[in-house]
């Protein structure tokens, strides 16, 4: 499977494509970056041609202006300016916790054909407010032993065990580069307020196939108690709010077959 790298000079974005078919967008969440999809990527690319972008201040992506709030729909008409560099107008798009509000954002901007939310962000029934992050504070101060401590399987289980309902599932490679991602990210604080500061209200308004998938064992967020007519709700048992490193095989099925469902639509 080939992977090509690049950088987007308009949309300042740096992302991956790879794979073959029609497009799809993969949108990670706060405090994470393009490689946390790496469990479902190659499954997803013998059928999709994948677009998959650091978010602004995120992985490899350089943050937005401090000037500018990095809300959800702010982080979509980013993704959009890259969608528009591509050529692409509405791809399927999927994405995790953050990544699945900003995915809905850019469905009421016309530029999804499709999406899937995993475990998304904004579905709170208020704005949450501040909160203080010690458990940013501490990984930032053992960064430098991260590539170490993820080898011992008691530190790697605390401190996946907020996000992956089965931590023993990471490598710890993969786990030292999730944590590492966390503490580094310098759009993390103003992402984190913006995001905390709103909630996605519109899914009544969203008129493209949406598909939202809850963690079963997920401690950040929980589905609402009722949503409109023709959006899909369903549980992916056993998982945590990252399930594609709990389950990438039913992962990879809720989004080709959400996608499908659209393109047969």
């Amino acid at each position: 499977m080939g992977v090509v790298s690049h950088s987007s000079e308009r949309a300042a974005l740096a992302y991956d494509r790879l794979g073959s078919g029609d497009p799809l967008l993969l949108l990670h969440g706060l405090g994470g970056e393009r490689h946390v999809w790496e469990p479902v990527l190659a499954p997803l690319a013998e059928h999709r041609t994948l677009i998959v972008p650091d978010l602004p201040g995120f992985g490899a992506s350089p943050a937005l202006p401090s000037a500018l709030t990095p809300s959800p729909p702010l982080l979509a008409s980013v993704v959009a300016d890259l969608l528009d560099e591509l050529g692409l107008g509405a791809p399927d798009v999927a994405g995790n916790s953050l990544g699945g509000w900003v995915a809905l954002e850019l469905a009421l901007r016309g530029r999804a054909r499709s999406v899937t939310a995993l475990c998304p962000a904004g579905f709170w029934s208020r704005p949450l407010g501040p909160r203080r992050d010690t458990a940013r504070r501490a990984a930032r101060a053992l960064r430098p032993l991260l590539p170490l401590l993820t080898h011992v399987g008691p530190v790697r289980r605390a401190a996946l065990a907020s996000t992956v309902a089965h931590p023993e599932r990471v490598p710890p490679r993969a786990a030292a580069r999730m944590i590492g991602a966390y503490a580094d990210a310098p759009g993390f604080v103003a992402a984190n307020a913006a995001m905390r500061a709103g909630r996605f209200a519109r899914i009544a308004d969203v008129r493209v196939p949406v598909t939202l998938a809850w963690g079963e064992r997920d401690r950040l967020v929980k589905p609402p108690r009722a949503l409109p007519l023709g959006v899909t709700s369903l549980l992916l048992p056993d998982c945590g709010h990252l399930p594609m490193w709990d389950d990438p095989g039913l992962v990879t099925q809720v989004i080709l077959t959400a996608a499908e469902r659209a393109a047969a639509a």
